[in-house]
């Protein structure tokens, strides 16, 4: 009797150490990162972490190491609640302001770039999800003129967004963003996209850099 008891004792326990673990290598949040244009890190992501092809995804590892880049879809805030421009310093706009993320904001100009149409044309912004929820998308795009080589800022980014949408449609894994590139951009630029959950679901945010060249 004392033995079995004893055997009944530690398969509970083991059971509750592997539901522990479970818990534990479970990501907290993985929700996505934009597909088209390909972000930064799910660019470095999609190279392979441990031996990226590009300079700008190696020196993206060099100065965060590699495992960060497994996250790609974690580049977040927990608490945003719409307040974005607060609580993420300039300079840091790409890793959300987390220390974990500070590879994918070194400024260069030679971070791997999505060929897009001219300014003017409609497109459609596919933002990859690993996790969908309820929330608003915002894209904003880079001003003319802005130089890859300095640190990007907000202000370095036109002041509203070319799109906002509550929930748009989804298809293929991917949240479809269908607007117009906006006019008298050409060259190379970054697409900041912004999706804001909201309460009473959560007030996390997600955040990502896609660089690209436009009219090419």
């Amino acid at each position: 009797m004392r033995l079995r008891r004893a055997l009944a004792g530690v398969g509970a326990m083991t059971s509750a150490i592997l539901g522990l673990s479970v818990v534990l290598v479970t990501p907290a949040s993985a929700h996505g990162s934009m597909g088209d244009p390909i972000s930064r890190i799910y660019r470095c992501f999609s190279e392979g972490p441990e031996n990226p092809k590009s300079a700008a995804c190696k020196a993206a590892v060099r100065a965060g190491e590699a495992w960060p880049i497994y996250d790609w879809d974690e580049v977040n805030q927990p608490n945003a609640n719409g307040r974005s421009r607060e609580i993420i310093p300039d300079g840091k706009l790409c890793s959300a302001g987390r220390d974990k993320y500070k590879g994918i904001d070194l400024p260069r100009a030679d971070w791997p770039a999505t060929n897009l149409p001219a300014g003017g044309t409609a497109f459609t912004f596919k933002y990859k999800i690993t996790a969908s929820h309820p929330g608003t998308f915002e894209l904003y795009i880079t001003k003319q003129g802005w130089d890859p080589t300095q640190p990007l800022k907000w202000s370095d980014l036109e002041p509203t967004p070319f799109y906002k949408q509550l929930n748009p449609p989804t298809s293929g894994g991917s949240y479809q963003l269908r607007s117009t590139i906006p006019a008298g951009h050409t060259g190379r630029h970054l697409i900041y996209s912004i999706w804001q959950r909201h309460k009473p679901d959560s007030g996390e945010a997600f955040y990502s850099c896609s660089d690209v060249i436009l009219g090419s």
